[in-house]
């Protein structure tokens, strides 16, 4: 079930986000990971959050502002179940999302999007924080 995330329910994002990054995302540095997790209540407070709920527990989450995705992540316990293609679609054909910026190492899910039907519109070199992670912006 796909449905609103609450701010009461912050740590559980911040949870399902931990899970996701540690396993997705080897190419962060530990005291970035640091650095980004203390940000998350920030970055949560300017997104409108859905979530997707299976047996009474948040799985996997997304932040949209507008017509872009800013954030999407499945615990790694759920990955592979087709619960993020889900969510991706609901944006698309419901909130009209038509872009998103994904880390460039995360090859994961620039292959993800790119299925999704993202191309690569621009590169920059670094991150939205001015750390040297570049992102690929996608577009539909």
């Amino acid at each position: 079930m796909i449905r609103t995330v609450e701010a009461a329910e912050y740590p559980v994002l911040i949870k399902i986000w931990e899970s996701a990054v540690l396993h997705t995302h080897d190419f962060l540095r530990q005291e970035d990971f640091h650095y980004y997790r203390e940000q998350l209540p920030l970055y949560f407070g300017q997104v409108t959050l859905l979530g997707y709920e299976s047996g009474g527990s948040l799985t996997t989450f997304m932040g949209i502002a507008g017509p872009s995705l800013e954030m999407l992540f499945v615990h790694n316990d759920h990955r592979g179940q087709g619960i993020g293609k889900q969510l991706l679609v609901h944006a698309m054909e419901q909130l009209q999302v038509t872009r998103v910026d994904v880390n460039e190492q995360n090859r994961q899910a620039v292959d993800f999007y790119e299925h999704m039907g993202f191309h690569v519109v621009k590169r920059s070199p670094l991150d939205g924080q001015g750390k040297a992670y570049p992102l690929l912006h996608m577009s539909l």
